[in-house]
């Protein structure tokens, strides 16, 4: 995100994205828990940045152009009810971010027929694309939620697609077990997802991961 600090405007815009993505996930989570009966009713949906905000991941939004929300561990969310509940709820986070970030670029393919999403991708948007204000914003909140869900559904601790993985398994094995123990209890996950922020430096290898996952998300609107 820092990347797009010589345009103020996408700058701006992507940094709301990164929050909206925050608040849209834990309501998404939250909500769905509770719709299917794994949360307390009376729990309230709304956003709580304890909760909700990892440090690291706001890290790697500022480094590495988009970054992820306080990790909800496979043991917060019972299976007894069903692997496919559980796992519906890992995923509503993600999912919905995906969805509201294409609606927006949607929008914004209809209201600015003469663009040039045929041609670009995620990274040219999180690097700070320089159109008129209007344009920029729309387009850098559509690409920046599209972006935190995109890089939420990869599966791997402490993204939410490893308790969607975790789910669809019926009996986790012990690979998966030793995945859980390195990369959720001893914090390799967050190591690498680092890492992958800070190298090779000028374009962070998390920015090249997020170009090639969203590509086809915004190319179909060109």
């Amino acid at each position: 995100m820092l990347f797009a600090l010589g345009t103020p405007v996408a700058f701006a815009a992507l940094l709301v994205s990164f929050l909206l993505g925050l608040v849209v996930r834990a309501a998404a989570i939250r909500l769905t828990a509770r719709s299917l009966g794994l949360a307390d009713r009376k729990e309230s949906i709304g956003f709580r940045p304890r909760e909700d905000i990892d440090p690291f991941g706001a890290v790697a939004a500022a480094l590495g152009g988009m970054g992820w929300g306080k990790m909800l561990s496979v043991d917060d969310i019972p299976r007894y009810r069903g692997r496919g509940r559980a796992a519906a709820v890992f995923a509503a986070g993600p999912l919905s971010c995906i969805v509201l970030g294409e609606v927006l670029i949607a929008v914004y393919s209809v209201v600015y027929p003469d663009n040039f999403l045929g041609v670009m991708g995620p990274a040219d948007v999180l690097l700070g694309i320089s159109l008129p204000y209007a344009e920029t914003v729309l387009l850098s909140l559509g690409v920046g939620l599209l972006s935190f869900g995109l890089l939420a559904i990869i599966p791997i601790p402490p993204l939410d697609g490893f308790g969607v993985l975790y789910n669809a398994l019926r009996r986790p094995g012990p690979s998966i077990q030793w995945m859980r123990l390195w990369f959720e209890e001893k914090n390799v996950g967050v190591l690498i997802l680092l890492i992958c922020c800070f190298f090779p430096f000028g374009y962070p290898f998390l920015l090249r991961i997020l170009n090639a996952l969203g590509l086809v998300f915004i190319r179909i609107w060109g």
